[in-house]
């Protein structure tokens, strides 16, 4: 009775074996604040702020809606759900493994042998019946292979998950910036037609001019120039914006939705300001490294079976039920039947075989903590990017404004002068030109600047609900 006890105590504490390694968080490979003063126009919030969700970030309520669609339909988004739930499935395939695998059976043969066949020389008609109810090969885990192959599944079903909130981030700053160049595009088109009908307003006037002899053939041809450069910048557009829409419904997965058509002021407040703190700690938030994480934890499991293959292994097959030679006493007395089959294999030689996997896995841990250290360092300069990018954007468009202004009256000082006949048409022209591409590229620094904040968004992690 002692040593059943013993044995017993011995077999519960082997089970509760595992050769998996201690799981070290590696430390972040990049410096512990971010560079800059890290916070956002005077915030004073502290190391952990956070931004916030997309709703709060984008005010203008037509993006927020199709923002909304795009949760909803995009296909992306659907196969890295999907993934989850497949990754879930496998998973619990796994941790199937754990628990015995419990099945019912039954058979029956009927047989006639030829009296040359039979050992008494006549024929004969032999029938056997059977019903069991047993565990076939179900391994005793003693030294946690399975269980580290299911500790590995479920790593990899948590890095799915994050995943699917990485996509959901991108899917969010994707539709945003598809937007916003919608409606940058369409103010250049508004530009492009408003300069068109100017040009064409002052070609008219020098086209009058020559037909009287005031106007000369290379003025008259300056400004058809002007005219056919506008036009160019028109058509050009308008494809940009056919092709902004076609891109932005990409992503919205629907043929149509409200906020399509929807336009915007690209001055206006759109989005919000991000609290942005002090440490690259924050960084480790990101679902790309959150992901980054649980492949590496995965693959620190995966170590812990190479190493339990080196040890024995115990397999048990077990059933209990009735056998007859007649169907009818198949449930009678007597009819008792079972079987106890336990099997241990012992690894002797194998050529090597189980080093080489137990050196595989522990390469590929080492390839994932390259890994993870490479998507920390990757988020940390997409982080200081954006706020190195976030100053220079505002002096580059207070300086384009100022710009504009000064292109504006350049050409109100031009035209009043070429009217009043003291310059020629070619200053004129050229103020024109000046002022339309000084308005172009407002609106493109405008366009850059809420794109950069909206990459800075991206990279701290925002926009899951």
């Amino acid at each position: 009775m002692n040593k059943t006890i013993l044995s017993l105590s011995i077999l519960l504490a082997l089970g509760g074996c595992s050769l998996i390694p201690d799981y070290q968080r590696p430390a972040p490979p990049v410096a512990a604040t971010l560079p800059g003063d890290g916070v956002y126009a005077g915030t004073t919030q502290a190391a952990t702020a956070t931004p916030p969700e997309w709703r709060g970030f984008f005010r203008d309520p037509a993006l927020q809606q199709l923002i909304a669609v795009a949760l909803d339909n995009n296909r992306d988004l659907r196969v890295a759900a999907l993934n989850v739930e497949a990754f879930q499935a496998q998973y619990r395939i796994q941790r199937s493994e754990l628990f015995p695998q419990l099945g019912a059976a039954g058979s029956g043969t009927r047989q006639r042998l030829p009296g040359d066949l039979s050992a008494s020389g006549e024929p004969t008609t032999a029938g056997q019946y059977s019903a069991t109810l047993g565990v076939s090969a179900w391994e005793l885990d003693l030294f946690g292979r399975v269980r580290s192959l299911r500790d590995a599944a479920l790593q990899q079903y948590f890095a799915t998950e994050q995943a699917q909130r990485a996509t959901q981030i991108s899917l969010v700053a994707g539709v945003a910036n598809a937007w916003l160049a919608l409606q940058a595009d369409r103010a250049q088109l508004a530009l492009s037609e408003d300069t068109l009908r100017t040009y064409e307003q002052s070609y008219a006037l020098t086209q009058r001019s020559f037909e009287v002899g005031v106007a000369t053939a290379l003025e008259l041809a300056q400004s058809r120039t002007a005219v056919e450069g506008a036009r160019i910048s028109v058509a050009q557009y308008r494809r940009l914006v056919a092709q902004d829409a076609n891109a932005l419904q990409l992503l919205l997965g629907t043929g149509s939705a409200e906020g399509l058509n929807a336009t915007a002021a690209l001055d206006g407040e759109l989005l919000a300001e991000l609290p942005v703190g002090v440490s690259s700690e924050l960084l480790l938030r990101r679902p790309d490294i959150l992901q980054a994480e649980h492949v590496l934890k995965a693959a620190n499991a995966s170590i812990g079976a190479a190493r339990a293959a080196f040890f024995p292994s115990i397999g048990l097959t077990a059933s209990a039920g009735t056998a007859s030679s007649q169907l009818s006493g198949l449930f009678d007395g007597g009819s008792g039947t079972w079987l106890f089959q336990p099997q241990i294999n012992l690894p002797i030689f194998t050529a090597g075989r189980l080093k080489a996997n137990l050196d595989y896995a522990e390469l590929q841990q080492d390839i994932r903590v390259a890994q993870y250290e490479q998507a920390i360092q990757a988020a940390f300069r997409e982080v200081a990017d954006g706020l190195a990018a976030r100053g220079t954007y505002r002096e580059q468009l207070v300086a384009q404004r100022d710009l504009v202004e000064s292109s504006s009256e350049y050409y109100r000082l031009a035209e009043s002068r070429y009217r009043a006949g003291v310059d020629s048409q070619l200053t004129l022209l050229d103020a024109q030109r000046q002022l339309f591409a000084a308005r172009q590229q407002l609106i493109a620094s405008r366009l850059a600047q809420l794109s950069g904040e909206i990459a800075l968004f991206k990279a701290l992690g925002g926009g899951v609900e």
